[in-house]
């Protein structure tokens, strides 16, 4: 027999999860000393804020389709990594989050740190799982992870009363655990083949998860066969070489005004993978609810997610992977010759809109996005939180390949920094450039700490304008020459870096980033270079009207 705590261990190990990111404490000293046996096989990375964990095992999920795994003690560890739960959740990615509780003989008594964990995270996690049984140990972690990476993936919460943790229990399930797929029948990819038969200005919408290399490549088959253009939901952008010709663009917050009036004017969308969400689908309008001005075809992995705001003609239940294989073999079936105009229009206007904006003052940051991707290899992993910066990298970076890009759909501040640490973590070879604005730098700024520690050398882009950009813009068109609540005072970025070991340069003129940004490249540590912008260059091509 095991305790809890190595069957909880022997059950990630079995999964094949690689890393796991925590913050310790009292409440489950028991995993703690677990995963101490089983160090040449999963990497315990300490952090330094129970977000920052959160946010991290958030990014494993998104880059290895695995659960992705936090560990934190009760009460103030589970509220502080409450964001990532619901980053998870919006963004549909599969993650386990242990959070330590009370012994049993305390619970429902408001011991200390004591929280109901089914009422707090039950309307955000897909599960909240109680281990209350040593001998269901087991069978409530491999739920718990099935749970985790099935259907629509997203985040489960395992709860570990610490009395338990060293009880006796069943040794750990061994077994992959491999979930379900759910496939397109031939009478639906027969119906689809018709409506593309009857289309004149056919658009496919991809995004969401369960993507792979193998199902991007599918889909850029389809496209090339098909000729149709291929457009992306909001930080979804690497699921499509960026460079194809078939590209059309992102659709979510700052799209393409040319590229909305396209969908709209669109007679057919397929939509793959995405939910349709309230930024993608520029806030429920566009496909139009409850009935779509276009036909809309939805293909889901979610069943639940069918039909549930957009009412499309043709609703397909089906993974990524065999949607997209099934597309490759219908698109040498398509005659898109007579859309071969409306692609090309289409691509034309996404490279007029990927073209550098310039500004009046300050540093470019179409620029100097322009310049980091052209010098970094295609394999380079882009990550950012939230804020009007982040447009700048949406806009003008090209995604090449998959796996290239975290970012939050929930709109989280304070999730780059965390992100870009993890993905460096996992790949150390590669490239990491997390772009941050100065209010959202702060938010997780200290687990450049746990960059230093284990060798993260990731290069931050610190964009301060002085302010909080997405609320500032907002409050100026709301409440013009009124700014309340919006200003920040700014440290010293790069002095700020330094002090971690790190590499750190300020950046005030476009022209002199390119030798700032060689120096972080070859720096050999993590890296922050403070760029300071115009408070009124607000986003690409606009300014702000005080």
């Amino acid at each position: 027999m095991n305790s809890v705590s190595k069957t909880i261990v022997d059950t990630l190990v079995a999964q094949g999860i690689t890393h796991a990111f925590a913050v310790p404490g009292e409440s489950y000293l028991g995993v703690l000393d677990a995963l101490f046996d089983v160090q040449d096989k999963l990497q315990l990375v300490t952090c330094r804020h129970e977000a920052g964990g959160a946010n991290m095992a958030e990014a494993y999920g998104k880059l290895t389709g695995k659960a992705g795994v936090a560990l934190v003690t009760r009460g103030p560890g589970a509220t502080h990594a409450a964001i990532g739960v619901h980053t998870a959740r919006q963004d549909s990615t599969p993650m386990l989050l242990f959070v330590g509780q009370v012994g049993t003989d305390m619970l429902q008594r408001e011991a200390f740190q004591e929280i109901d964990y089914r009422l707090m995270f039950g309307s955000v996690a897909k599960r909240v799982v109680v281990i209350d049984r040593a001998d269901r140990a087991a069978e409530l972690v491999a739920s718990a992870y099935a749970t985790a990476v099935s259907g629509r993936p997203g985040p489960v919460v395992i709860v570990l009363p610490e009395d338990l943790l060293a009880d006796e229990a069943p040794p750990a399930l061994t077994a992959p655990i491999v979930p379900a797929e759910p496939s397109p029948d031939a009478s639906s990819i027969a119906k689809l083949a018709n409506l593309l038969a009857d289309a004149e200005r056919p658009i496919l919408w991809i995004g969401g998860p369960g993507w792979s290399e193998e199902s991007v490549a599918n889909i850029a088959h389809f496209a090339e066969d098909a000729r149709i253009p291929v457009v992306t939901s909001w930080r979804r952008k690497d699921r499509f070489d960026n460079a194809h010709p078939k590209y059309a663009g992102e659709l979510g917050l700052g799209s393409n005004p040319k590229l909305v009036e396209r969908v709209k004017s669109a007679d057919l969308i397929i939509a793959l993978g995405t939910r349709l969400g309230e930024v993608a689908s520029q806030g429920y309008t566009l496909p139009a609810t409850p009935t779509p001005a276009q036909k809309l075809v939805h293909i889901h992995v979610d069943g639940d997610t069918l039909g549930t705001v957009a009412q499309p003609v043709l609703a397909i239940q089906s993974s990524v992977r065999l949607a997209a294989a099934a597309f490759a073999e219908l698109g040498f079936m398509i005659d898109g010759e007579r859309w071969a105009d409306w692609a090309e229009e289409a691509r034309a206007d996404y490279e007029a809109w990927v073209t550098p904006t310039t500004v009046q003052a300050g540093v470019n940051m179409a620029e100097v996005i322009a310049h980091v991707g052209s010098v970094v290899g295609q394999d380079a992993i882009f990550t950012n939180g939230a804020g009007n910066f982040a447009s700048w990298l949406h806009r003008f970076h090209q995604h090449r390949r998959f796996g290239t890009q975290l970012a939050p759909t929930s709109g989280a501040m304070g999730y780059g920094v965390p992100a870009g640490i993890a993905a460096k973590i996992m790949y150390p070879a590669r490239e990491v450039i997390t772009v941050a604005g100065d209010g959202d730098f702060l938010m997780s700024a200290q687990e450049l700490a746990t960059a230093a520690r284990y060798g993260a050398n990731v290069i931050i882009l610190v964009v301060d304008n002085a302010q909080y950009g997405t609320i500032r813009m907002h409050q100026a068109r709301d409440f013009p020459g009124r700014q309340s609540g919006t200003a920040l005072t700014n440290p010293d970025f790069a002095a700020f870096g330094r002090s971690f070991g790190a590499f750190g340069a300020t950046v005030e003129r476009t022209e002199d980033f390119a030798e700032a940004f060689a120096a972080a490249r070859a720096a050999g540590t993590p890296a922050v270079i403070h760029l300071k912008t115009d408070p009124d260059e607000i986003a690409p091509g606009r300014r702000l009207t005080r």
